[in-house]
């Protein structure tokens, strides 16, 4: 009776399955690394790709943010309100701010804007992946011209990584607030010492390492979608989840990760 699989066939499988994985992983940092050299160069930002950014800017922003804002500051509210109260419970209020800021400010907001670009980037995985399948079924694909990557895809990544940046940013400096109204109230009598509470929170290193993973998220978000749109290799099934997908998660999961261990460890 023949066996129906061999130890050669299913490391030869293994060994190509690794050799695809590695060139993907490869194109990503390529392109990432082509994007943002071009997006720090002078000549991208000429009169048309000025207007082409701002259009992009203004879809993948400023028209989600004021209700993603509003989204934002009801569950933060709802936060503070359980961490302050348990604080108060058993005796600890005077670390009740501290808690706040260090879990939703530096851990959760930042997370939670990239998850939320992410996931409207997301929506556009199998549509566009789908046109790029058909193209390259119907024909060989043309290289990526400097010209396409300059007025058409660094526009779209700048948008991305501004949308997480500004989201993520505007989402912790209400939440600051809502913080203080929750302790303190309307009244200005605490301000000294929530000043000096989150200042504690936000030393030097700290500081730097939230801007840090803030705009490694926006980089991962604005990067990681567009290298899966241009890539054309059919995937195994219809139903399989997206590799771009798993790939944008897993790079997220892996900056909280390294943010985490170099903070508390």
């Amino acid at each position: 009776m023949r066996p129906s699989s061999s130890p050669h066939l299913d490391s030869g499988a293994w060994g190509r399955a690794f050799m695809r994985g590695a060139a993907s992983w490869w194109q990503l940092l390529h392109f990432g690394a082509i994007v943002l050299v071009m997006a720090l160069s002078p000549s991208t930002y000429n009169r048309a790709n000025r207007a082409t950014t701002s259009q992009h800017i203004y879809a993948s922003t400023w028209q989600v943010l004021p209700w993603f804002t509003a989204m934002a500051a009801l569950l933060s509210l709802v936060l503070i309100r359980i961490v302050v109260v348990t604080a108060q419970s058993y005796g600890l209020s005077q670390y009740a701010l501290q808690m706040v800021v260090r879990v939703l400010v530096l851990e959760l907001i930042p997370l939670s804007a990239a998850l939320f670009v992410a996931l409207r980037a997301g929506l556009t995985f199998n549509a566009r992946r789908a046109d790029n399948v058909r193209s390259a079924q119907a024909g060989p694909t043309p290289p990526l011209s400097i010209e396409r990557l300059r007025h058409e895809l660094v526009p779209r990544v700048m948008a991305s990584a501004f949308s997480v940046l500004t989201l993520a940013m505007v989402s912790s400096v209400i939440a600051l607030v809502l913080a203080y109204l929750t302790v303190y109230g309307f009244s200005l009598w605490g301000l000294p010492g929530y000043t000096r509470t989150v200042g504690h929170v936000f030393d030097l290193a700290v500081t730097l390492g939230f801007a840090l993973k803030t705009v490694l998220f926006s980089l991962a978000v604005a990067v990681v979608p567009m290298a899966a749109n241009l890539d054309a290799r059919p995937i195994a099934s219809a139903d399989a989840v997206q590799p771009g997908a798993v790939r944008l998660f897993l790079v997220l999961l892996l900056i909280e990760a390294a943010s985490l261990v170099v903070k508390y460890i």
